[in-house]
This record gives structure tokens, C-alpha cells and sequence, in this order.
């Protein structure tokens, strides 16, 4: 046996197919207009899907079974439609970049989407906050994880500088703004190593000025000094 609930855009229930497989061919098929079992088998077999049809309607047990399925399409269809079709999950963004060739050459960008329902979902790129490519940015095709949930990737090249910033902007219904997964490339090399060395000289400017300062309060003052209140010297260190 095999059925199945065709439904509109609402949620509301279309259509009804029921239907008496044999060797994966619909031998004999209910008319729910008529409440009467038809053959639809028209080959080698169509003599016995009608003789299996008239033997069907001969009795009103089989129409009872079938009708009473066609109701569960009615009532249950609602609940599962708003579990699922009209359910909505934000997406995940993460950029991951890989190099092309030389070190100092492209980078390419891939920006992996995930986790998303319903399956309409918009990319862009942002470099530096400006839109790049065209301006119109249809959705994208994306694909079934099997969990009623999709995902897509959009991937970009790009010759970055120190000091750009490119941008993942992902656009869906289960979002009130757009996504937002920001990649830079860093440093230059050269540039880090002068951030180390000012790092490296700022920490001994430190290490050595606290030295400094702990030994200052450490000296016992000098001869003939008379402590005044609120001093903090040790008794006999005088």
C-alpha cells in the first residue's frame, strides 16, 4: 500500500492518493471523488487490477480503512506542517580561508553556511563594509543536511592588504539582520615583528621599573632620620 497527503502553501490538504502497489506499479488506485477503487494498471496486468477492484468494492471495509486515512491526512497534516515546514532555524557562518600558490599571492575565501530552514538563503561579500560584485544577490541553491536542514558555501578570491576586512553577510528569514562573519588577514610580517620587538622592550621597561620601585621601598632610611607619623618602618631599623 501507498499514500500520500498533497498540500497547499497554507497548509491545507490538496489532494489524496491511495493506492495497491505490485512490483513497484500502482495496480489498483482509490477515487475519493466517487469513493470507489479503479485499476490503473494498464498493461499485462489490467484484467486483474479490475477484477482486484471490483473485489474491493464489493465490500465496504477497504473504503472505510482508506477514508479513515484521508481524515488523518486532515488532522494531522496542520500539526506536522507547523513543526516543520514552517519552522524556523538561523544559520551558522565561518570563514576559512586557504592559500593559492605563493605565499604573498591570492587567498581564497570559503564562507560555509550551515544549520538553516527554510532552504532560501542570500550571500554576499563585504569588502571594507562595500558590497562586492553585482548589487542584485538572488538566493542561492543549498543542500540538504538530512536533518531538515541546509547548508551552501560561497567562496571569494582575494588579494588582501594589511587592513582589510572581508565580510560573510548572510541574509535568511530566521534572521531579523543579516549574519555577520568577518575575516582579516593580519599582519604583515614585517610589521609583526615590530609589534613583537615593542612588546619584547615594553616588558623589560616594566620588569626593570618595578625592580626599581621595590628596592626604593625596601632602603632603610638614613642616619638621623626621624620617622614621621604614619611611617611604616620597622621598629630598630633606625
Amino acid at each position: 500500500m501507498a499514500s500520500s497527503c498533497s498540500l497547499a502553501a497554507n497548509g491545507s490538504l490538496l489532494d489524496f492518493d491511495f493506492a495497491l502497489v505490485f512490483n513497484k506499479n500502482p495496480l489498483v488506485c482509490y477515487d475519493p471523488d466517487t469513493l470507489r477503487f479503479v485499476p490503473c494498471d494498464w498493461g499485462l496486468l489490467h484484467t486483474v487490477a479490475t477484477n482486484f477492484a471490483t473485489f474491493l468494492n464489493n465490500s465496504t471495509t477497504w473504503v472505510e480503512r482508506v477514508e479513515a486515512r484521508r481524515q488523518a491526512c486532515c488532522d494531522l497534516a496542520p500539526h506536522f506542517w507547523a513543526s516543520t515546514v514552517l519552522r524556523r532555524m538561523p544559520p551558522q557562518a565561518r570563514i576559512v580561508p586557504s592559500k593559492i600558490g605563493k605565499t604573498q599571492g591570492p587567498v581564497r575565501l570559503t564562507c560555509h553556511v550551515w544549520g538553516f530552514y527554510p532552504p532560501e538563503v542570500t550571500v554576499i561579500w563585504l569588502h571594507n563594509g562595500d558590497i562586492v560584485g553585482p548589487g542584485d544577490h538572488p538566493p542561492i541553491s543549498a543542500i540538504p543536511n538530512g536533518d531538515w536542514t541546509y547548508q551552501t558555501q560561497v567562496t571569494l578570491t582575494v588579494v588582501p592588504m594589511p587592513g582589510d576586512t572581508f565580510t560573510c553577510s548572510v541574509q535568511h528569514a530566521s534572521l531579523d539582520q543579516p549574519l555577520l562573519e568577518d575575516w582579516s588577514p593580519g599582519l604583515s610580517p614585517g610589521l609583526t615583528l615590530k609589534v613583537v620587538a615593542a612588546t619584547v622592550v615594553m616588558v623589560l621597561g616594566l620588569s626593570i621599573f618595578s625592580v626599581g620601585v621595590y628596592h626604593y621601598w625596601a632602603k632603610p632610611p638614613a642616619p638621623g632620620y626621624t620617622p614621621l607619623p604614619g611611617d611604616n618602618y620597622p621598629a630598630g631599623s633606625i
